[in-house]
């Protein structure tokens, strides 16, 4: 019989990736795209990332017997924090280099930041991910599907959070430069001042 936790795994993963941070972060990344399927990849291969990095994690502690206090993984609230204030920064300068080009840019089907920033993400959630697996769960096995779980929720949750972001950005209104300016300079800002906040409450906790 699947316990409990297990049975909600998909939920929580799927609620997880609501977070404010993984929202502004995931946004940042494929509001960039003109096209809506590139902006689902990227949430895919931003859960993906963040998944893998939990996964990793959770192997450690549960079957090498890791021994970790997990509540040191808050640490790394402070990378989470300085990567999304170097994010903001990087979408807005990729906006004006791109507009400064005479001509449209191919589209980029690389998707090795949304990966990348998926990692690191994943390493500072991943210690309250696995004590919860671990405090909620007896099984080695249940354990570890728990984690696989929660991760695939967490991966259409990005999903659907990338696509959403996209919608400005639809062909008619991508033809609009006030538009994906305006919404370019005020995602940017939400990311890097919601990053600063989180750098500046961990030292000041």
């Amino acid at each position: 019989m699947i316990s409990i936790p297990l049975f909600f795994a998909l939920v929580i993963g799927f609620n997880h990736a609501f977070e404010a941070d993984h929202v502004l972060a995931v946004g940042n990344i494929a509001n960039k795209r003109s096209k809506l399927l590139l902006a689902v990849k990227d949430g895919m291969y931003w859960g993906l990332g963040h998944t893998s990095m939990i996964f990793l994690v959770g192997c450690l502690i549960i079957l090498a017997k890791w021994t970790v206090d997990v509540a040191q993984f808050e640490k790394f609230e402070v990378l989470v924090g300085l990567s999304m204030i170097a994010l903001g920064g990087w979408r807005v300068y990729k906006y004006f280099k791109s507009e400064s080009k005479e001509h449209n840019l191919p589209h980029d089907h690389n998707h090795k930041l949304a990966y990348g920033m998926g990692l690191v993400h994943g390493l500072a959630g991943s210690g309250a991910v696995v004590l919860l697996a671990l405090t909620d769960i007896s099984s080695t096995l249940e354990s570890l599907m728990y984690l696989i779980l929660f991760g695939l929720g967490s991966v259409v949750g990005m999903m659907i959070v990338a696509g959403l972001f996209n919608i400005p950005f639809f062909k008619k209104l991508h033809m609009q430069k006030s538009v994906q300016l305006g919404f370019v300079v005020l995602s940017a800002v939400l990311c890097v001042g919601y990053g600063s906040f989180m750098v500046v409450s961990y030292f000041t906790a």
